[in-house]
């Protein structure tokens, strides 16, 4: 069975739309990253992180009782999906289209405005509700934005949340259960995220640098990216999601598997998912964060499945920041208009190749137009706890 994808609606810092982003991205322009403070402490800010905020002038009130960022942002994307949403509504029923919706912080803003009140005045404020901070009110808010009434999902994987999302509109749709389904993920690059990332010493002071012997950990970023995804091919887009495999290595809380093997399961279960073999995949959007761990194990994974074809391939992440839950959607949006364009993203480092990391075929500006066409891409999102996920998409004949 056929799954297709609708164009992407999408905003991150690199872009308020798919034609933005596409300019930005793929030119590796990292203008969108830039410093912010962090104020959890006080409204000075206590530190300063290089992170890709979204431009506030992009961003419009929701009406939502509980209007915060991370509703805006996921709005903003949702509205560019709104006529092929018309569309589905218009072949299914509401009952027969699902959401399924990645995040993972989900209106922390509230909560820092509620504590600092508690603790000056050792009170919350009347209006303070914890339950919109609950994983699935992003989710909610889709369904009741476009009187939807199918099941409505929340994925919580961290790094691979709209990875999971997608999978599993997929398997939902193929087991019958709905027709289509809104899939994809948004998130904010709140203090809370940026704090919490530099108390794993996992964030990077300068600009991210993936897969360079110089790395020194992630640029942290916000954005959101949906797609329609439906049995049937309503947006004329000819492009299906064609694969997926997932895997959990589950070798510590935050480290991923260190030989990339986990990594590897994933991949090789996208492929046979996929009925392909790795010679039929034209690119390889990577996880590619730039910490340490991640960068050596992915170079592995691929390495083990990959061996001598050297797939082109690449990180987005140094211009759009690490999305977090949105990160699988949003790199899977790269890898759909790669494939539009017959142009892929390049890879945005110094050069300085980690002898300890097999080597890699990185897109640069000369190879950023493929020696041939580009008809299939994979895109990998491998977050904490190892929980992996590989999606591949290809454009039908």
């Amino acid at each position: 069975m056929k799954i297709y994808l609708s164009n992407p609606g999408l905003i991150c810092c690199a872009g308020k739309n798919p034609a933005e982003f596409f300019d930005t991205a793929f030119s590796g322009n990292r203008s969108g990253i830039k410093k912010v403070k962090c104020g959890l402490v006080g409204e000075d800010g206590v530190k300063e992180f290089f992170a890709g905020k979204i431009c506030d002038d992009w961003l419009k009130p929701t009406g939502d009782k509980y209007d915060m960022r991370v509703l805006q942002i996921l709005d903003a994307a949702l509205e560019q999906l709104r006529p092929v949403v018309e569309k589905a509504l218009e072949s299914y029923s509401p009952e027969r289209i699902a959401v399924c919706l990645g995040s993972c912080d989900n209106g922390s803003e509230l909560s820092f405005k509620a504590h600092r009140q508690f603790f000056t005045e050792n009170s919350f404020p009347k209006d303070y509700n914890l339950t919109v901070q609950g994983a699935d009110y992003p989710a909610v808010f889709a369904a009741r934005k476009f009187g939807i009434k199918g099941l409505t999902l929340a994925f919580s994987t961290a790094c691979s949340s709209s990875a999971s999302a997608l999978i599993k509109a997929k398997e939902l749709i193929e087991s019958g259960i709905v027709d289509a389904a809104i899939a994809g993920g948004v998130d904010v690059a709140s203090d809370t995220v940026l704090l919490g990332f530099d108390g794993l010493e996992a964030v990077s002071h300068e600009m991210t640098n993936p897969f360079s012997k110089n790395r020194s950990g992630i640029t942290l970023g916000e954005g959101a990216a949906f797609f329609v995804v439906s049995k049937d091919d309503i947006d004329s887009t000819k492009i299906t999601l064609a694969g997926a495999g997932e895997s959990s290595d589950a070798s510590h809380m935050t480290a991923p598997l260190a030989d990339g093997t986990g990594a590897r399961d994933a991949i090789e279960r996208a492929l046979k998912s996929a009925s392909l073999s790795p010679s039929d995949i034209d690119y390889i959007n990577l996880h590619g964060t730039g910490t340490r761990l991640n960068d050596s194990m992915e170079g592995k994974g691929v390495d083990l499945v990959f061996k001598s074809y050297k797939v082109p391939l690449s990180t987005t992440k140094p211009v759009t920041g690490h999305t977090l839950g949105a990160a699988g959607a949003l790199e899977l949006a790269a890898c759909f208009l790669a494939i539009k364009n017959q142009k892929l993203p390049v890879q945005v480092w110094d050069g300085e190749r980690d002898e300890e990391i097999p080597e890699l075929n990185f897109v640069n500006q000369k190879n950023q137009t493929s020696h041939r066409k580009i008809t299939c891409c994979m895109s990998n999102s491998f977050a904490f706890g190892g929980c992996n996920a590989s999606l591949v998409i290809r454009e039908e004949n």
